[in-house]
C-alpha cells in the first residue's frame, strides 16, 4: 500500500507509513465523505480528498480534483463483489465475475490463497485479510506519536498566530517580515532588520518584544558606546572591600540593539560571545544569559557618516536579515488613520508567556526534514562556495540556520514536515547577508540577494516519482 502523504510503498498490514509516520487510510465508501474523494486516473483507486499520492499505485494526485461520491456509487459499493483497493488491482472490463457459486465451490483453493464465504454471501480472499498478531499495540504506536506530533505543530502555529495578531496592532501589513521575525524567535536565533529610516524597524522590534511576557532591554548604539556599557562592569565596594559586578543591559531576554552600525567595531565585537554562546565573560568569570535570549538589531544602510560596517563574524551571528520596504497606498492610509486619530497610540498586548515560548522552541526540532531535502539544502549552501560572483560562501553555521529556519517556517504554516518551498522561502533571508560578493561582481551591481536567487533557480530540487 502506498502512503497518501509521501507516496512510498509500504508492506501490507501496517497502519502507518514506514517513512513519514502518517496513518495509512483507505476511504470508507459506505460512509459519506464530506470533502469528497479523489479517483486516480491511472488505477481508478479511491483516495481521501487530502491525499497527495494514490494509495493504489503511488501516482501524484495534486492535479486531481476531489469530487463528491454520487448516491448510486454508495449503493454499488455495497453490491459489487470487488472494489479497487491499494492491495487489490481494479477489475478490468474483460474479466467475468460470477455472482453465485455452488455449494461444492464454497471452499475452493486458488493458488496459495483460499476463498471463504462471508455472511452476506460474497466471496472474500482470505489471503488479503490482515493477520491478527500480538504486536497490535506496537503497530499503533507510530500513528499515535504522529498524531501527537501534529497536535504539537498545531500549538506552534497557534502561538505564531497570536504573536502575529499582536504585532499587527502597530505594524500594518508586512506579514512576511513578521513571520520571519517569528521564525528567528522560535529558532533561538537573532534578527537583523535593515532598511531606510522611518519604515518601522524599531517599532517592529519593540512590538515583537512587547508581545512576549519577557524582560526587555534597549541599547541605543552610538560611536562613544563602550563594551562595558553593554556587558557590565566591576565596581569596587568600599564597604565590603571587594569588587562586585554590575550587570549591563545585555542581561535581558529580548534586547533591542538600535542602529547597531553606529557603534565602533570594538563595541560590536563585544556581542559575539553573547549572541553565539549566550554567556558573558568578564574579569575571568563566565555568567550565563537568561533563557530565552533574542537580539533584534536595526541597521540603517544609507547613512555612511558616523557608522561602522558590521564585520563578517558579526553578520554571521544573525540568523535572519529582513527588510520592511515601503508600504502600499492602502497600508499607508491605514497607518495615518491609526497614528493621527488623536486617541491613544496603538499598543502591542503581551500574548505569549516565557513558558509557552520555551515549549514551542523545543518542538521545532520535531518537524521532519526528508534526507533528500537535507541534501538539497546542503547542495544550495555548497553552491555559494563555488559561485564565481562570491568571494566568501556560506558557513556551516549558515547551513544549520537554514535547516532550522525551514523547520520553523513549516511549523508556523501548520505542517509537521518541510517542503522544498519552505527552504526556498527562507534561503535569501538566511544566506544573503552571510555571503560576500567579489569586487568585480559588485562593480556590475550584483548583490548577495541576486546570487542566492540565481542559485535557487539553478539548483535541482528533489522530486520523488
Amino acid at each position: 500500500m502506498f502512503c497518501a502523504h509521501c507516496g512510498i510503498e509500504n508492506a501490507f498490514g501496517i497502519e502507518s507509513c514506514d517513512r513519514c509516520g502518517e496513518p495509512l487510510i483507505v476511504p470508507d465508501l459506505e460512509k459519506r465523505q464530506s470533502h469528497g474523494v479523489k479517483t486516480c486516473p491511472g488505477c481508478a483507486s479511491h483516495n481521501e480528498a487530502h491525499a497527495r499520492f494514490c494509495i493504489g499505485c503511488g501516482n501524484d494526485l495534486d492535479g486531481v480534483p476531489a469530487l463528491a461520491m454520487p448516491a448510486e456509487a454508495h449503493q454499488s459499493s455495497e453490491s459489487e463483489p470487488r472494489v479497487s483497493t491499494p492491495n487489490q488491482p481494479p477489475v478490468s472490463s474483460g474479466e467475468v465475475i460470477e455472482s453465485s457459486r455452488t455449494a461444492p465451490e464454497e471452499d475452493q483453493m486458488i493458488g496459495d490463497g483460499s476463498t471463504s464465504k462471508s455472511e452476506d454471501g460474497m466471496n472474500e480472499d482470505v489471503s488479503m485479510l490482515p493477520l491478527e498478531t500480538s504486536n497490535a499495540p506496537e503497530a499503533e504506536a507510530p500513528a499515535e506519536s504522529r498524531m501527537n506530533g501534529s497536535a504539537e505543530v498545531g500549538q506552534i502555529a497557534e502561538l505564531a498566530s497570536r504573536i502575529r495578531e499582536a504585532v499587527q496592532h502597530v505594524i500594518v501589513g508586512k506579514d512576511d517580515a513578521i513571520n520571519l521575525a517569528i521564525v528567528a524567535l522560535l529558532c533561538r536565533g537573532h534578527l537583523l532588520i535593515e532598511d531606510v529610516p522611518g519604515l518601522g524597524k524599531t517599532t517592529l522590534a519593540k512590538a515583537l518584544a512587547s508581545s512576549l511576557r519577557c524582560d526587555f532591554g534597549r541599547i541605543q548604539f552610538t560611536p562613544d558606546l563602550m563594551p562595558a556599557d553593554v556587558l557590565g562592569v566591576s565596581i569596587f565596594n568600599m564597604r565590603d572591600n571587594e569588587f562586585e559586578f554590575r550587570k549591563g543591559p545585555i542581561f535581558t531576554q529580548v534586547l533591542l540593539a538600535d542602529e547597531i552600525n553606529r557603534a565602533t567595531p570594538r563595541t560590536q565585537t563585544a556581542l559575539l560571545e553573547a549572541m553565539q554562546e549566550r554567556q558573558v565573560t568578564m574579569d575571568g568569570k563566565t555568567r550565563p544569559l537568561p533563557d530565552p535570549f533574542l537580539v533584534v538589531a536595526t541597521l540603517n544602510p544609507v547613512e555612511l557618516e558616523g557608522t561602522f560596517p558590521l564585520p563578517e563574524a558579526q553578520l554571521d551571528r544573525f540568523m535572519l536579515r529582513i527588510s520592511l520596504g515601503y508600504p502600499s497606498l492602502e497600508e499607508e492610509a491605514d497607518i495615518i488613520e491609526r497614528f493621527t486619530s488623536g486617541g491613544r497610540t496603538p499598543e502591542t498586548p503581551a500574548v505569549v508567556t516565557r513558558e509557552e515560548l520555551l515549549a514551542a522552541q523545543n518542538l521545532i526540532s520535531k518537524v521532519i526534514v526528508e534526507p533528500s531535502l537535507r541534501d538539497y539544502l546542503l547542495s544550495l549552501v555548497a553552491a555559494t562556495r563555488e559561485h564565481d560572483a562570491l568571494h566568501l560562501g556560506a558557513s556551516p553555521r549558515a547551513a544549520i540556520a537554514l535547516y532550522n529556519a525551514a523547520q520553523a517556517w513549516a511549523a508556523i504554516q501548520g505542517r509537521g514536515y518541510v517542503l522544498p518551498d519552505d527552504i526556498k522561502r527562507v534561503a535569501v533571508p538566511v544566506l544573503a547577508h552571510r555571503v560576500m560578493v567579489s569586487p568585480h561582481a559588485g562593480l556590475r551591481g550584483r548583490a548577495g540577494d541576486n546570487v542566492i536567487h540565481e542559485l535557487l533557480e539553478t539548483t535541482e530540487v528533489p522530486i520523488e516519482r
